[in-house]
């Protein structure tokens, strides 16, 4: 069984997402369902488990998934798979309409063969597993002893179920820049996909992670260049070939500028609040006050993380990423 979308399900993608472009609904929302995690990341900010944290039910995202009728739906943290019910809360979002496509954004360490199945049948098309090293450094990064060795014996069983849905998250720091082409060629070995966002210190306020001297922006630009020479042989980096430029972009510049957070994509907290990004955690009460307090006046570039690479693109990206059966429905122009 596979959980990629089918051609009907593409073309109602497509539809909506032109229809979300145009009228301002929002094209991803992030529900942060928890902020526990099991990990303690250098790069993140999250870390520890919350004792007491207030939590939406399942019923209360089905009803915000039907409000704010978005293309793709991410359910993250902190680490979504600490919550007990997530896979109703799963079932909850897919089942308010049909839609949306549905990402799970986990770092594996409670992944198994029992929840990715139950989860995939749920109607999850999308679980995007975090990996920073293509080896044991990956532990120490994330701070959590015997992470890789875990991944390295679970990714590969779980690829081996058929469901074609498993895309490795590498977000680029100054740590592992290096490593892109060995991140990629062990998603290749475990018969996965990989997609790379930037880090950025918006997220820690640590600098130190920044690909930022000219000596180091020149061999993530070689990195890039041999990224996407493997995507044309192999087809299973996740990146489009502007993405990939706009991350090296962002790391030369220090700055991606015309933000749409709060507009084309948000977060949604645990207790239900809305959030523009994970990198500004300002609370509103709901989406009308987050645009009128914040979208409308953003001016921060300060980011190119994976959720506003994928939503922040012109209509005419979008388009063009669109499957062939896709663009035959749309109009010509």
């Amino acid at each position: 069984m596979s959980t990629e979308i089918t051609p009907i399900q593409g073309i109602r993608m497509a539809s909506r997402g032109v229809r979300n472009y145009i009228t301002g609904c929002p094209l991803v929302v992030s529900y942060e369902v928890t902020l526990s995690c099991n990990c303690n990341c250098r790069h993140c900010d999250l870390g520890g488990m919350i004792a007491g944290e207030q939590q939406l039910q399942p019923d209360d995202y089905a009803r915000l998934t039907r409000e704010l009728h978005p293309v793709a739906v991410q359910i993250s943290g902190g680490e979504p798979l600490l919550r007990q019910d997530i896979v109703p809360v799963a079932r909850a979002i897919k089942q308010s309409n049909g839609m949306p496509y549905l990402i799970l954004v986990t770092n594996g360490a409670l992944l198994n063969k029992d929840n990715y199945r139950e989860l995939c049948e749920m109607g999850v098309n999308q679980v995007s597993v975090s990996l920073d090293f293509p080896d044991e450094r990956h532990d120490e990064f994330r701070r959590h002893k015997g992470l890789f060795s875990y991944l390295d014996d679970t990714i590969p069983e779980l690829a081996k179920l058929g469901y074609h849905n498993i895309i490795l998250n590498s977000a680029i720091t100054k740590a592992n820049f290096r490593e892109l082409i060995l991140l990629a060629q062990k998603a290749q070995e475990w018969g996965v996909a990989i997609s790379y966002s930037a880090y950025t210190a918006l997220r820690t306020g640590e600098d130190k992670y920044s690909v930022r001297t000219r000596e180091d922006l020149d061999c993530l630009r070689s990195s890039i260049a041999e990224l996407l020479e493997l995507k044309k042989k192999t087809g299973h980096i996740a990146n489009s070939r502007s993405m990939l430029f706009n991350t090296l972009k962002f790391f030369e510049q220090g700055s991606m500028p015309d933000c749409k957070a709060g507009k084309r994509f948000f977060v949604v907290m645990p207790e239900g609040s809305f959030i523009p990004c994970s990198l500004n955690r300002h609370k509103y009460c709901s989406r009308q006050d987050m645009v009128k307090g914040f979208a409308q006046t953003n001016q921060c570039g300060g980011c190119y993380v994976a959720i506003r690479s994928y939503s922040d693109r012109t209509l005419r990206a979008q388009l063009k990423d669109l499957p062939d059966y896709a663009k035959r429905i749309l109009p010509r122009r």
